[in-house]
């Protein structure tokens, strides 16, 4: 049983560290499952190494060594029945939303106000070069929202007005994070040109993520393998692939997590206490 168990924990910390489990509710949920398989110090280290830009994932770890798993695991589902209901408020029919990569707290919560009856569109990126986007569409439209898809570069002719001959455009901006920090967000690439972009528009931009992800500590911008960008590329060619930026909170509108719908003031003042 004990090797069984190796082997599951094993496979779990290779898809981590692969990119093969995405998102830090997900990444948090299966290394708190993997820790379960095989608890102890040497664990948590490996588990927590795997992601150091994962502060949700630290997080349930450290509550792992006190609380009960079953009770940990609950708290993210109850977590996003709270954001669901704030989202819902928030959303009005005939909104077109704009969103990046691929975010569970976003996809749930809009999946939500669709079946709650709310008669929106979603316009999102491809989310190069994982193209997490193309998992964001896909869970949208199979719960029947209607998506339009733009490459990366064309994020701002989905957002601003003037750039749109059909004069349809986002009036809304939904963000996932990976890190709360005290001073901002860090999210997938290119976050911080579409919050730029939101606030030039007067396009609100909303952080839509569990409070289990903020950090008091500074958290490391992952930088990813050069081949998942241009694979056997010329020599010579230098290649960079941040796969994070930080957000600064002055471009963020509000953040909704399981503590309602808040400044990112009000939001850090919480956390704090």
């Amino acid at each position: 049983m004990q090797k069984i168990n190796e082997k599951k924990f094993n496979k779990i910390l290779a898809d981590i560290k692969s990119v093969k489990i995405q998102g830090a509710r997900n990444i948090a949920k299966a290394a708190l499952y993997a820790y379960h398989l095989n608890p102890g110090k040497s664990s948590m280290k490996k588990l927590i190494k795997a992601r150091e830009t994962e502060p949700m994932l630290v997080n349930v770890l450290k509550k792992a060594k006190k609380e009960n798993y079953g009770k940990i695991l609950k708290h993210f589902d109850s977590a996003q029945a709270k954001i669901n209901k704030d989202v819902l408020k928030i959303i009005k029919s005939g909104d077109i939303i704009f969103t990046h990569c691929h975010s569970t707290n976003v996809s749930n919560a809009l999946i939500y106000a669709k079946k709650k009856g709310k008669k929106f569109q979603v316009y999102n990126t491809e989310t190069r070069p994982l193209y997490q986007g193309r998992r964001t569409a896909r869970e949208l439209r199979k719960a029947g929202i209607k998506v339009t898809m733009f490459i990366d570069s064309a994020l701002s002719v989905a957002i601003e007005k003037e750039n749109r001959k059909d004069k349809i455009y986002s009036n809304k901006i939904f963000l996932g994070a990976d890190p709360l920090l005290r001073k901002g967000i860090i999210n997938k690439i290119g976050s911080n040109l579409i919050a730029k972009i939101g606030r030039m528009e007067k396009v609100p931009v909303y952080i839509i993520a569990d409070s289990w992800k903020f950090s008091s500590k500074n958290v490391p911008i992952e930088e990813r393998k050069l081949n998942e960008v241009w694979n056997k590329a010329p020599k010579n060619i230098k290649i960079k692939n941040p796969a994070f930026e930080f957000v600064p909170k002055k471009y963020l509108t509000k953040i909704i997590s399981e503590h309602g719908i808040l400044s990112y003031g009000e939001f850090v003042g919480k956390m704090k206490n």
